[in-house]
């Protein structure tokens, strides 16, 4: 980071800064009301006698405290090396004393615990490559969330999310009709672009379902027009739910509530059985996933996902390598690539990233440090979803991530990832990068080749 800030100084040192803040949060206040002594140590008893074990036990005796997964992490990196924003600083602050103490701990400490845990990690496990012994501390801050769920301190924003997906079966309660709605706009819309163009609804058998997350029907329609163009054009046999199941973001993965992870999980595989599609397809978003092929799979008692699940990145990848989708032109403009943590650190997608990219854009220059190296983008993990109250201890934690960014010298950053592509576009505003977030979706629908597409007017392709 050191090496970084000498060649740019525009963003300043967060010397003196590093103090945590204190939000004030209704979740966590109103579910600190109904704490007691006794309940407290009863749950936290449980959810470590029920659901931990060897794993934990082995992490916390293999432990060395060498101190060499601080240099991993963003907020320590961006808080100029407070120890308590260490990967294992967090640990030792909050299931550390769980587990000395037997439980035996304040509604005062699960508050600082509920802070520290939800707001304060990513989960992004950029920690565990600097480990020698390759300690998960995701893992270990995951068991913190889970407490403080089952003792119902949880963030507001996080909480409510999590109760409309619950409620909705979609994290943006988005109504029935206003999703058979949306898509249908969308391919009018498309239609004056590729006459006969057509968004599959129901459609039995399809070799493909597509999913996406709650936020595109309800703020990012555009990433439906360019996802059908791009079906379309490759001859693909696809389809979309049009009743629920169709939106596989999973924020209750994050608050700790695998009861409802796992019923949504359910519902979600139970609907591409209901299609007898072949495989998934799903939208440019990291976190969702994971809860498919990591999380919310396992939680059900599958090893992998009962059926095949394919990321964008690597249906991109897929749709170029066997010349089903053309390039017409490169993008010009200089651009670098962030990688996101669950593609990449979690799933290894980091060179077919790059090989989609250099397929698609002519000068591309890499982030230092890249590949499963990279920053996390501070949004992930259900951190910003926790929302408004904690977008400042967020800022101040990505000031390496505005530094990398500043640093590559491109003005556009692809980030194939929703949360990725929300968090980078707050650091760019909070620290006035000048720069353009764009997913490989945008890029892609830009340049490729669309046989029988009418020209569009510039308000009309915009």
């Amino acid at each position: 980071m050191d090496a970084l800030a000498e060649n740019k100084v525009r963003i300043p040192s967060m010397a003196g800064s590093s103090a945590k803040l204190q939000a004030v949060d209704a979740g966590i206040e109103t579910g600190l009301k109904g704490l007691t002594p006794a309940k407290i140590t009863e749950v936290i008893s449980r959810v470590l006698s029920a659901e931990t074990g060897a794993r934990l036990m082995a992490y916390f005796s293999a432990c060395t405290h060498c101190g060499l997964c601080s240099e991993a992490c963003h907020f320590y990196l961006s808080m100029d090396g407070d120890p308590a924003w260490s990967p294992m600083g967090k640990v030792k602050q909050t299931l550390w004393e769980m587990v000395k103490k037997k439980g035996r701990v304040s509604p005062a400490f699960i508050q600082r615990a509920a802070r520290i845990a939800y707001t304060e990690c990513n989960l992004c496990r950029r920690c565990s490559l600097y480990c020698p012994i390759g300690i998960d501390v995701a893992y270990l801050l995951s068991v913190v969330r889970r407490i403080c769920h089952a003792l119902g301190v949880i963030p507001l924003y996080l909480q409510d999310t999590v109760n409309s997906h619950s409620a909705t079966f979609n994290q943006m309660w988005v109504k029935a009709d206003e999703w058979v709605d949306t898509l249908q706009w969308q391919e009018e819309d498309a239609r004056d672009e590729i006459p006969g163009l057509r968004i599959p609804l129901e459609k039995e058998g399809a070799e493909i379902m597509y999913s996406v997350i709650a936020p595109e029907p309800k703020f990012q329609a555009g990433l439906l027009y360019k996802a059908a163009v791009i079906m379309n054009t490759a001859g693909v046999d696809w389809t979309m739910p049009a009743r629920p199941g169709w939106d596989n973001s999973d924020m209750a993965m994050y608050s700790g509530d695998f009861e409802i992870m796992g019923r949504l999980k359910r519902l979600y595989f139970e609907t591409a059985v209901r299609l007898r599609v072949k495989k998934i397809v799903m939208c440019e978003c990291g976190h969702a996933f994971r809860s498919i092929y990591d999380t919310g799979n396992r939680w059900l008692g599958w090893r992998m996902p009962p059926i095949e699940t394919q990321h964008a990145i690597d249906f991109y990848h897929e749709l170029l390598e066997k010349g089903r989708i053309r390039i017409a032109k490169k993008f010009q403009p200089l651009v670098t690539l962030h990688d996101p943590c669950n593609m990449v650190r979690g799933f290894g997608l980091h060179e077919r990233a790059r090989d989609v990219v250099k397929a698609l854009c002519e000068n591309f220059v890499e982030m230092t440090p890249n590949r499963e190296y990279n920053y996390c983008c501070t949004a992930g993990g259900g951190v910003i979803n926790c929302g408004p109250p904690y977008k400042q201890t967020r800022m101040l934690g990505a000031r390496v991530k505005a530094l990398q960014m500043q640093t590559a010298g491109a003005k556009i950053v692809i980030a194939p990832c929703h949360n990725c592509h929300s968090g980078l576009e707050d650091i760019n505003q909070h620290y006035r990068l000048g720069l353009h977030i764009r997913y490989l979706a945008d890029i892609l629908y830009e340049v490729m080749e669309k046989p029988g597409a009418k020209e569009l007017s510039e308000q009309e392709a915009a």
